[in-house]
């Protein structure tokens, strides 16, 4: 549940303080992380839609009744809307192929803010990473961060989260994709790096219609296939630009 104002985790020694992200508001991370808001009516450019298949298509509608009976019976809790519904999607979408590793409920490293003082901290859902694509100090480039919320609350309550853990992605390679859902709905974010880092909220989607819930898939698959060669650090560029 986001709060209206900072909540202080604890004080440590010397006056350091630490947030806690899911403690923070929308206007929290937007005034200390300095990001921005975009907006976007289609996912074109960035990705390209490739169709699916029939057994694809069977998959996805398999994927949304088992996530329909859990619904029918009573609110679905946060893990098992990750269950059901995006880490099922995700393999259909190649994540679990190398060079994709995924992880799941690991703490972020701390952010720290210009004060030097104040830090950030917080656990993400999933995250998938390409191994293949190391940026600084070896760091995989990530590829896909994604926070879920329980059945009944929109997915747009995780967003503050979602851009807090993302941040420090940013100082490593140019843009990252993240997803909010909340198992029925899907919200995909585009952040990207600068001066005042942006994230652009993508088109609303929603598992539990037939094409929408196609695209979802659509959208996963493209995001998975995505050339990884956007590194912030332009020691770690490619000659000529993004392939």
């Amino acid at each position: 549940m986001q709060s209206t104002c900072l909540e202080i985790s604890y004080l440590l020694p010397e006056s350091m303080t630490l947030l806690n992200a899911r403690n923070l508001s929308l206007s929290d991370v937007q005034r200390l992380l300095g990001f921005q808001r975009c907006y976007s009516d289609s996912f074109s450019p960035l990705l390209t839609l490739e169709s699916l298949t029939d057994f694809e298509r069977q998959d996805v509608t398999q994927i949304r009744n088992d996530f329909d009976s859990y619904l029918a019976d009573s609110r679905v809790l946060e893990g098992m809307v990750k269950v059901l519904t995006p880490l099922p999607l995700m393999r259909l979408a190649g994540f679990y192929h190398p060079p994709l590793k995924l992880s799941l409920e690991e703490e972020i490293d701390r952010i720290t803010l210009e004060d030097k003082d104040t830090h950030i901290t917080g656990r993400f859902d999933i995250l998938s990473v390409n191994k293949a694509w190391p940026t600084v100090a070896d760091i995989p480039f990530w590829v896909l961060l994604i926070e879920a919320k329980n059945s009944d609350i929109a997915p747009s309550a995780g967003l503050v989260q979602l851009l807090a853990y993302a941040y420090q992605s940013l100082e490593r390679q140019e843009s990252v994709w993240g997803l909010t859902t909340n198992g029925q709905h899907y919200q995909f974010v585009y952040l990207q790096a600068g001066s005042c880092p942006t994230y652009s909220l993508m088109p609303f989607l929603t598992l539990m219609e037939p094409e929408p819930a196609c695209q979802i898939l659509q959208v996963l698959k493209a995001i998975g296939q995505l050339p990884q060669l956007t590194s912030a650090d332009p020691a770690l560029s490619v000659s000529g630009g993004v392939s």
